[in-house]
């Protein structure tokens, strides 16, 4: 018999893998979502250790499978670090493919192949399987899964007429392509972060898959003379996270933004203006430009006024001076009546520190536009991090919501889409 040591007792714990330390840390868009990383022989593979780890700052699983090129460029070990996931570099007895990509329960909910060489491009179109990638992907595309490619290779290969036919015939298989940017003669894979965006969006479950929706936002910028402008405070952050949120949700996105906004993430569209006039005047061929819009928000800093602009540069030193103003146009009505199917969302800022006057301000706003919705805040309660709205419909319903800009344009965006499919 053996004796009983009371002083040893059983423990059980689950080692953290240090990819755990950073799940989520970003948003928890991706959580519970399982990716199939396929790296290919493109330079552009350093890149996937940084890829990876942003994808699971979003929450997701990361699985990384390389071909025999691309271990020649990045070690298998720097992506199991990357990943805290074993790496897939051949198939074996585990068939791995199936696994992870077959008709199998807790299969992979996408395949994101980045960077994508010619070479594994022009196999996957043709069904060839001679790599751990490609086999991945013809099983994933038999499956069904979603699957992403991020091409990367010199601009004499991605314009090859056979290579275009490629992308044309994986575009045409539900294969979704993120264009590279050209740059030093050369395909360069798309940034990281733009990369991420669109497997959010792919995940996201396309709520406004069939949308089209115009953001304006930002501030005008009227001249008082050759060096001087008129302009305000709108920033036009709002209005980038309202754009950034329905792109992640599906919608096709156009960003009209002020000059004095800051870079508008590439995966959406944009067109900048200055003036008030310049502003009307991309509303006015919209319908050129981007065809009409489904959803509209004119979140901008429109100038009520424009000064009479002086030729030249004012002379400085004067003890004082006098401007004339003009009133501008209000382009949320020039808009109303050039697109009457648009669900139109408009903006009333104001700085009250009354609730009941706020509404009745942007109601009236509401009600002279024939808008469907407009949004009111009080300046006096915004801060750097965080803000306070009301979502106003014409019947009076007034929502409130506060918080980050994110939260607050998903909530916009979630209480358009019910609005809208009400109408």
């Amino acid at each position: 018999m053996l004796a009983t040591n009371p002083f040893i007792m059983a423990t059980s714990f689950t080692v953290m893998h240090p990819s755990d330390d950073i799940r989520g840390s970003r948003s928890k868009r991706l959580i519970g979502k399982k990716i199939v990383l396929g790296i290919t022989g493109s330079i552009a593979a350093v890149e996937c250790v940084k890829m990876a780890r942003e994808l699971i700052r979003h929450g997701a699983e990361v699985h990384a499978v390389m071909t025999e090129k691309a271990c020649e460029i990045i070690g298998p070990y720097s992506m199991e670090f990357a990943t805290g996931k074993p790496v897939v570099t051949h198939l074996t007895g585990k068939v791995e493919h199936v696994s992870l990509c077959g008709d199998v329960e807790g299969r992979a909910d996408l395949i994101l192949v980045a960077p994508c060489t010619a070479n594994t491009l022009g196999k996957m179109v043709h069904g060839i399987d001679d790599t751990p990638v490609t086999t991945f992907l013809t099983t994933g595309i038999g499956t069904g899964i979603p699957v992403i490619l991020v091409p990367a290779m010199h601009n004499t290969m991605y314009f090859h007429p056979k290579v275009v036919e490629n992308l044309a015939s994986a575009r045409k298989m539900g294969i979704h392509i993120i264009d590279p940017e050209m740059d030093e003669k050369k395909a360069k894979m798309a940034p990281i972060e733009v990369t991420v965006e669109h497997v959010i969006r792919a995940l996201s479950g396309g709520s406004m898959r069939d949308e089209k929706v115009l953001i304006v936002t930002g501030a005008t910028r009227e001249p008082v003379d050759d060096m001087r402008i008129l302009t305000n405070r709108a920033t036009g952050a709002s209005g980038i996270a309202l754009g950034m949120e329905a792109f992640r949700m599906g919608a096709d996105v156009l960003i009209m933004a002020g000059e004095n906004v800051g870079p508008v993430p590439r995966c959406v569209a944009v067109e900048r203006f200055s003036t008030t006039e310049d502003l009307l005047g991309k509303i006015e061929r919209l319908s050129d430009i981007w065809k009409a819009p489904t959803i509209a928000f004119f979140a901008a800093g429109i100038s009520d006024y424009s000064p009479k602009k002086t030729k030249g540069k004012i002379p400085s030193g004067k003890e004082g001076l006098t401007l004339e103003l003009d009133p501008t146009p209000k382009v949320i009505e020039r808009f109303r009546p050039l697109f009457p199917e648009t669900f139109l969302v408009g903006y009333k800022a104001e700085s009250v520190r009354d609730q009941d006057t706020l509404l009745e301000r942007a109601y009236e706003k509401l009600t002279r536009v024939g808008m469907q919705a407009i949004v009111a805040n009080d300046l006096s309660d915004v801060t750097a991090e965080t803000n306070t709205v009301y979502y106003l419909t014409p019947e009076k319903d007034a929502f409130k919501v506060s918080g980050n800009r994110s939260d607050i344009a998903v909530f916009l965006l979630e209480r358009t889409m019910d609005l809208k499919g009400q109408r």
